[in-house]
């Protein structure tokens, strides 16, 4: 049972770091902007929020720094997209290739560094009962700030009108321009937005998730996350499930290796890729789920004047 416990609680540690950056691109797509510059900003932020906690000792001021690191890299990637009407797929892996390269050269002189001791966070009260305890409430407190963020994000899209707002520049870019709202700047803060939030999971990942700095740390989980809203169907609620659920997948590797599983470690390495594919392939069977639930001018260009 501790170790059921012990799985559960590493897959909700896993789980914030895809769900927050999925949550970012979600902003994004909602807004008719596709980024696949998820890894590179995540591997910048990651950088920015390690040096800074170096230097600082603060992790507030680390996420902060990641945090800072997303909006400025998603800030360029917006105005290349949106108002020089770039290809938003090719820029977007540009700046993944980008974010990579920058990463590993900048951040070469930190490989060694460490961070100092976090103290281990417990919820008065409930991380003391057995089992639940250790599973749910001995958790940094991004985990409880992700789903926080999630019922802000739910409330914000479909209860405010300022997310009406960037929804209908999601879906018809060219009704929204006719009522005179400017759509090019509410892309431009979606896309920052979103920056923001995937230099956060970056963050997280360096100075919480594994306190340290090597060199493609992030590791492919800004695909997962790309996957992830696509897999959630752009609803928030759906990509948190998402996320624990591939969170699951990636630490049930580790837990079948401590348990001694006689199983290629290969084939444990790449057992989350692989769900991301079988979701996908299963999500792509039934195309009135994407149609209902996609914003129709996704990933297209807006010409004010056409």
């Amino acid at each position: 049972m501790e170790s059921i416990a012990l799985l559960i609680g590493s897959s909700l540690n896993a789980g914030t770091v895809l769900a927050i950056a999925s949550l970012g691109l979600l902003i994004n797509e909602k807004a008719g902007i596709v980024n696949l510059g998820a890894e590179g900003m995540m591997l910048c932020a990651a950088l920015a929020g390690f040096a800074t906690v170096v230097h600082t000792g603060s992790t507030v001021a680390g996420f902060a720094a990641g945090m800072a690191a997303g909006a400025f890299l998603a800030a360029i990637f917006g105005g290349l997209v949106i108002w020089l009407n770039t290809n938003q797929y090719a820029t977007g892996l540009a700046l993944s290739l980008f974010g990579a390269g920058f990463s590993a050269f900048a951040g070469s002189s930190y490989v060694q560094e460490k961070l100092p001791e976090q103290a281990q966070f417990v919820v008065p009260v409930l991380g003391n009962i057995p089992l639940v305890g250790p599973a749910l409430f001995r958790h940094h407190p991004m985990v409880y700030i992700c789903i926080g963020i999630v019922f802000g994000l739910i409330w914000f899209l479909y209860r405010t009108r300022a997310g009406l707002v960037l929804r209908s520049v999601g879906e018809s870019p060219e009704s929204a321009h006719a009522l005179g709202y400017p759509v090019r700047r509410i892309r431009l803060m979606a896309v920052m937005a979103g920056g923001a939030l995937c230099g956060l999971a970056g963050a997280y990942v360096s100075t919480i998730y594994t306190p340290l700095w090597v060199e493609g740390m992030i590791a492919g989980k800004g695909w997962i996350a790309l996957a992830l809203t696509t897999f959630a169907t752009w609803r928030p609620a759906r990509v948190l499930l998402g996320a624990y659920l591939f969170g699951g997948v990636t630490m049930l590797q580790f837990h079948l290796q401590g348990v001694g599983v006689n199983v290629p470690s290969q084939f444990l390495t790449m057992m989350p890729y692989v769900a991301t594919i079988v979701v996908l392939v299963l999500i792509s069977r039934n195309p009135t789920w994407i149609r209902i639930n996609m914003p129709t001018s996704i990933g297209k260009p807006f010409y004010p004047g056409a």
